[in-house]
């Protein structure tokens, strides 16, 4: 990996990380639990378009570990990586379908990364009452997902510009 490449992935985390923790101090709830904007997949949802798969997953896995350890705590870092990943797939593969869009990629991954952390719950408590919730999250994901989605059509062609 280049020095450009390391550098750029370094600034990527450290702005994902940035944002994760904008997102955990700002006092916005969307009044259900666990809820969340998803800020720091703005970074990782770029990262694919511009850098490719491998960089980007490694600036999501970087990001989630490093947010977990300091701000987390292990149950954080399962759930984190159990969405994270399963997001980054989803992305990652409708990235790669003629007529799936920036913001359909998008709100697929914010649906997926719900789903994958539903899961993991489910596991982890040993409770699959907890899938009763996916409505909610699915249409949080979307939300979300469409939110992040058009944020970052906006800003991928100036940073393309920029390359």
């Amino acid at each position: 990996m280049s020095t450009k490449k390391i550098t750029l992935s370094a600034l990527m985390v450290a702005l994902a990380m940035i944002l994760s923790y904008l997102e955990a101090m700002i006092p916005f709830s969307f009044g259900i639990p666990g809820i969340k904007l998803g800020l720091a997949n703005l970074v990782v949802l770029t990262a694919l378009y511009l850098f490719g798969p491998a960089q980007a997953l490694l600036i999501s896995v970087v990001r989630i570990f490093l947010i977990s350890i300091t701000f987390g705590s292990m149950a954080a870092l399962v759930y984190s990586l159990a969405g994270g990943i399963l997001s980054f797939v989803v992305m990652l593969i409708l990235s790669r379908i003629k007529g799936f869009s920036v913001i359909g990629v998008s709100v697929a991954g914010g649906v997926s990364h719900n789903i994958g952390q539903l899961i993991a719950a489910a596991l982890v408590v040993e409770n699959l009452n907890l899938l009763f919730y996916f409505p909610v999250l699915l249409a949080a994901g979307v939300i979300t997902g469409l939110l992040i989605g058009i944020a970052v059509k906006a800003i991928l062609p100036a940073l393309q510009k920029a390359q």
